[in-house]
This record gives C-alpha cells, sequence and structure tokens, in this order.
C-alpha cells in the first residue's frame, strides 16, 4: 500500500516542481511590463528602445525552445531543467546593473534562453505523469503557474514599486529561481538521456510525413499568432492603461486582473478540453478574446478595464495551455517531443513580434485603443487556425 500510494506523490512533488518554474518564467514576463512606466523614462528608452529589450527576452525564448528538446534528449530533463533556472535567475540578477538599452537587452536575451529552453521538458513532464483524462488539466495546472507568477509581480508593482524602484522587482526575480534550485536537486527524480538511436531516429521532415503537414502548418500558425497578442498585452498592458490616463497604479491593477482571469481561464478551459474534447472550447475561446480585447480599446476607466483585462487573460490562456496539452498528441510518441518543441520556437516567434509591433505603433502615434483593435483580426485569424486543426486533426495511436 505505502509503495502503490508513493509514486501519485512523487508526481505531485514534481508536477509542483515544474508549475513553480512556470510561475518564475510569469512573473519574470510581468516583471518587465509593469517596471516599464519606470524604467523607460530612468533609463531615458525611445518606444522602439524599448520594444528592442522587450522582444529580446522573446528572442532568448525562441532561441531555448530550439534547442531545449534537444538538449534534454542528451542531458535528460533535470540536469536541464536545472541548468536553465541557474542562468534565468543569475541572468536577471544582471538586470540590476543594466545602464542602457544595449545592456538590457542583452540580459534580457540570455535570461530568456535559460528559460526557453526549460518549456519542452516541462510538457514532456506532464504528459508522462499524467493519467490520459486529465493530461490537459494537468499540463493547464502546470503553466498556470505563469499567471501566477504575472499576478504577484502585479502586485508587487502596485504596493513596493513605487517606493523602491524599479530595481527591486528583477532581484526578487533573480533571487526566486536560486533559491529553488537546491528543492529541484533534493526533490526532482533523476532522468537519463535518451538512447543515441532514439536521438537520432526523428528529425523536422517527420513533422510533415504521413499527411500531419497541414496539422503542423495550422499548429504553428495559430501558436505565433496568439503568443503575439499574449506577448504584446504581458509587455505592454500596464503601459497602454497607464496611457489612457488612469496611472500606472491602473496599469498594475489590470496586469493583475489579466492574470487572475488567465489562472481561472487555464483551469476552467482545461477540464472542459478533457471532458468535452478540444473543438468546442477552444473554436470558441478565440471569438472570446477578440470580443474582449475590442472592449478594452473603448474602455475609459478602471472598472470596465479591469473586467476586459480579466476575461482576455481568461480566454488567451486558457486557449493557449489547453493546446500545449492537445498539440502533441496528433504526432506519434517518437516525435512528440520535437513536435511540441517546434511548435514553442514557432510561437515564440510571434511572442517577439508582438513587443515590436506594439512598440512601433505606439511609435508612429497609434494610442492605446489603436494597439487592441490591431490585435482583433490577429486573434480571429488565430481562432480559424485552431478551429480547422480541431476538426481536421486525427489524434495519433502510438
Amino acid at each position: 500500500m505505502h509503495v502503490k500510494d508513493a509514486a501519485p506523490r512523487f508526481s505531485a512533488v514534481t508536477v509542483f516542481l515544474c508549475f513553480l518554474i512556470a510561475l518564475l518564467e510569469g512573473f519574470d514576463i510581468q516583471a518587465i511590463g509593469v517596471a516599464a512606466p519606470y524604467l523607460i523614462p530612468d533609463l531615458g528608452l525611445t518606444p522602439g528602445q524599448a520594444g528592442l529589450v522587450f522582444g529580446a527576452g522573446m528572442v532568448g525564448l525562441v532561441g531555448g525552445a530550439l534547442t531545449g528538446g534537444w538538449l534534454a534528449d542528451r542531458m535528460g530533463r533535470k540536469p536541464l531543467l536545472l541548468a536553465c533556472v541557474a542562468i534565468f535567475g543569475l541572468f536577471t540578477l544582471a538586470t540590476l546593473v543594466a545602464n542602457g538599452p544595449v545592456a538590457l537587452s542583452l540580459y534580457r536575451l540570455f535570461a530568456g534562453a535559460g528559460m526557453g529552453a526549460a518549456m519542452p521538458s516541462l510538457i514532456a513532464v506532464a504528459i508522462e505523469m499524467a493519467p490520459p483524462e486529465r493530461r490537459t488539466r494537468t499540463i493547464t495546472m502546470m503553466f498556470s503557474g505563469m499567471p501566477v507568477g504575472g499576478a504577484l509581480a502585479a502586485l508587487f508593482a502596485a504596493s513596493l514599486l513605487k517606493e523602491y524602484g524599479w530595481h527591486s522587482i528583477f532581484l526578487a526575480g533573480g533571487v526566486a529561481p536560486l533559491l529553488l534550485i537546491p528543492a529541484m536537486i533534493w526533490l526532482m527524480p533523476a532522468s537519463n538521456p535518451a538512447p543515441k538511436a532514439a536521438q537520432s531516429a526523428a528529425g523536422p521532415v517527420d513533422l510533415f510525413r504521413d499527411g500531419r503537414g497541414l496539422i503542423t502548418a495550422l499548429a504553428w500558425f495559430t501558436f505565433g499568432m496568439t503568443l503575439l497578442v499574449l506577448y504584446l498585452l504581458l509587455n505592454w498592458l500596464p503601459s497602454l492603461v497607464s496611457a489612457k490616463g488612469l496611472g500606472a497604479g491602473a496599469g498594475a491593477q489590470a496586469a493583475f486582473a489579466f492574470n487572475v482571469g488567465s489562472v481561472a481561464g487555464s483551469l476552467i478551459i482545461g477540464a472542459l478540453v478533457d471532458r468535452y474534447g478540444a473543438r468546442i472550447p477552444i473554436i470558441l475561446a478565440y471569438p472570446c478574446v477578440a470580443l474582449s480585447l475590442f472592449g478594452l480599446s473603448q474602455a475609459d476607466n478602471i472598472v470596465p478595464v479591469l473586467a476586459y483585462a480579466g476575461l482576455a487573460g481568461f480566454f488567451l490562456l486558457g486557449a493557449q495551455y489547453s493546446l500545449y496539452g492537445i498539440i502533441p498528441l496528433y504526432y506519434p510518441a517518437q516525435i512528440r517531443g520535437l513536435a511540441t518543441g517546434a511548435a514553442i520556437a514557432v510561437g515564440r516567434l510571434g511572442s517577439i513580434a508582438g513587443p515590436l509591433v506594439a512598440g512601433h505603433l505606439l511609435g508612429q502615434g497609434w494610442g492605446p485603443a489603436g494597439v487592441a483593435l490591431c490585435m482583433v483580426p490577429v486573434v480571429l485569424s488565430a481562432g480559424g487556425a485552431a478551429a480547422i486543426m480541431t476538426l481536421r486533426g486525427r489524434m495519433a495511436t502510438a
């Protein structure tokens, strides 16, 4: 009986550690956004330079995602996750000494690379440990750590940033990963690298064989467009709300509402996908995101701004995190890691574009409403691709 009960508890501890790693990324992504109203004037950044700083972290995430699955096959997941968390923490701390856009961009680049390399391993852990009927819920529960971290960053900004300065949030965001490392060493199970034969058994061309080309293209497009909107909001939402004349404090509140809505959406939509399948929840989520963004563009006082920000987070993150659990199942087991890493990496290209698009639009004189409205057709195009994918796609049998 004791042996029987040990495995579920051990798996729960491992998934919780993965939740904390996702939380750290969410805290960091939101930290740069909520710190922006203070950081940009302090360092004298133009909107274009600020967009480059935001985008540098996303470039790091893309590079990390592209190599993370490959490295995990050779190092094992535990050594890779330990290295990623250490790199992320150290370069987040380096942000404290940044004195201009170049240094700040470099530190964000390497911090993003550390965290990006961890993401394919986190999804693999959840898929392996969760029973099939709870797989999407497990993945969305684990990745709900990201909006929880974002909400914590928003709370930090609302209560402490004005008094202690923008450096304080990066101090907290850099120390926390380093404190997590001993728990990972002690509690996370060891993993061995895959056999060399398995490492070379599959390549990128396999993602397009046996009728998988359409699913792969649709998955990449959906991830790219969804993450474009997501990271634009994560990085620029506080500044956009502040630019409506509601102040930096309102911007932090909007970020908090977005992240709280994201946690609820990821858990609820993930449960609906496990119970009813992916089609209806995913297809309905994207039009709801578009309506939320339209409402956010028109809102001019704090109550509707917070309501629409929360709804946008609910549907956007609920759909995105559910897709993390769905996409690997369209592929045979031997290429699921490759498929997941590739989809994440392509999606991260959208995450790079999002902050840059917002910075460009603001630099050209578009107001907050214009930026939000520009995201509506992007969301609808992502939703169309997701709809075709869930309607046409078939789960792999092996």
